[in-house]
């Protein structure tokens, strides 16, 4: 693909480089969607499209849960399964994570249903927050959520140095 720019005052075509298609998508931002009676969640719009037709969903980290796109959960257990034949900690990783992951089809309205058992290890009532983080979404009770970024806040400024030390904003 070519762009035509303008160069020292003449117009000039140069090369745009496109985004690797292999890239995953990225998952961006902050929702706040319900969870019905029925424990069903419409997925944020913004991010159904990105996450494709299907969804796993599993156990993450400081008991939220974790949303993937079929692709990117088959590459996280993948990666873990190389490594947990020699070293029990993958092994018992990916028994918990694998144990408690769940595919889902959003429906017409691009809701999906939370199992019992993820709601619970999460600890979700109706109020929730949905969180893009790159490759994954996570899904939070909307209180822990609240709780766990006022508690990260200063360490998120103490760090950035240390997390992105060539980047500048």
């Amino acid at each position: 693909m070519e762009v035509n720019a303008m160069v020292d005052g003449q117009e000039s075509s140069v090369a745009a480089t496109p985004a690797p298609a292999d890239l995953p998508p990225l998952l961006l931002g902050t929702y706040t969607p319900k969870i019905d009676a029925k424990g069903r969640l419409a997925l944020p719009a913004k991010l159904r499209g990105q996450l494709g037709a299907g969804v796993v969903m599993a156990r993450g980290q400081e008991r939220c849960i974790y949303l993937l796109p079929h692709s990117e959960f088959r590459r996280v257990a993948a990666q873990i399964q190389r490594t947990s034949l020699g070293n029990k900690a993958a092994r018992d990783y990916l028994r918990v994570f694998l144990s408690g992951a769940v595919d889902q089809e959003p429906d017409k309205q691009g809701r999906v249903v939370i199992p019992p058992m993820l709601r619970d290890y999460a600890g979700l009532g109706s109020d929730v927050v949905v969180i893009g983080v790159g490759t994954r979404a996570e899904i939070w009770d909307r209180e822990s959520w609240e709780r766990y970024l006022a508690e990260q806040e200063q360490g998120y400024a103490d760090i950035a140095d240390d997390v992105l030390p060539a980047l500048e904003f």
